[in-house]
């Protein structure tokens, strides 16, 4: 049975780029974790439990994840100021590399994880805290001898058509921008058909109902997969892709995680 660690930027991340392949593992009977840089808040909890981790926890067992863990950052915030510490923990961004790849590399030994789940080099869509765990990410496999590293992104040219297409999302990106979100086609080594975990994605999204609340681009998306027929996401949510290193770009299913685990 393998072990698989998605590690995320803030609750709620784990729904979209890995959600449908945290499903398939956990269906094929292999041990899932999530771990979670920030808990997503930007102020003092006093103490407190995190409102997002709590709703972090419902997704997870959505998705039939064994473990949440959260390495214990404050939200570093997406936007021109990166605002001072809240007086109980540090923002992610401000954190030492090395610091937070050990305390995650820490939980890869513990799990004895043979496949980590990142996020690639732009960090998605570009969020500071997202950039930070592809590189947090990378240096911790390395502390911890992980064989397979993943870099969870989506295809720039289908992401640059959804954000076209989502009216709320012009002006937080500009046309300049769209260059750098997520990854070229080219570039994919990986994709996963996740048509069949439809249902578990649209569970584990409503889960984070805080932010659904909201007004932001999570919001706004989630909206949509909450409206949509769940035999529709299949096919609109068809595959989930990465990257990874020294692999061959071409969308190769990764087959040998889904086989049944053996018991």
């Amino acid at each position: 049975m393998a072990t698989i660690v998605a590690f995320h930027a803030h609750p709620d991340d784990e729904t979209l780029l890995t959600g449908g392949t945290l499903a398939a593992a956990a269906a094929a009977g292999h041990r899932t974790v999530i771990v979670v840089a920030t808990d997503g808040h930007m102020a003092a909890l006093d103490g407190r439990k995190a409102l997002r981790l709590n709703e972090l926890a419902a997704s997870a067992a959505a998705l039939g994840v064994a473990r949440v863990v959260h390495l214990g950052y404050a939200d570093s915030g997406h936007g021109a100021v990166l605002f001072a510490d809240p007086p109980d923990r540090v923002r992610f961004l401000r954190a030492e590399v090395d610091e937070a790849a050990e305390r995650l590399a820490a939980i890869l030994r513990e799990e004895n994880a043979e496949i980590l789940l990142s996020y690639d080099r732009n960090g998605g869509y570009g969020h500071r805290d997202h950039v930070r765990v592809h590189e947090v990410g990378t240096r911790a496999a390395e502390l911890a001898g992980v064989p397979r590293v993943l870099d969870a992104t989506a295809p720039r040219e289908n992401v640059a058509r959804i954000v076209r297409f989502l009216r709320s999302l012009r002006g937080r990106i500009g046309p300049s921008l769209l260059g750098s979100l997520y990854s070229a086609g080219s570039e994919i080594t990986h994709r996963i058909d996740v048509s069949d975990y439809a249902a578990q994605r649209k569970k584990a999204v409503a889960a984070h109902r805080s932010i659904i609340e909201g007004s932001g681009s999570f919001a706004t998306i989630a909206k949509v997969i909450l409206r949509l027929p769940t035999p529709i996401l299949g096919r609109v949510m068809h595959w989930e892709w990465y990257i990874e290193e020294g692999a061959v770009p071409g969308d190769s299913p990764l087959d040998d995680i889904f086989k049944p685990a053996r018991r």
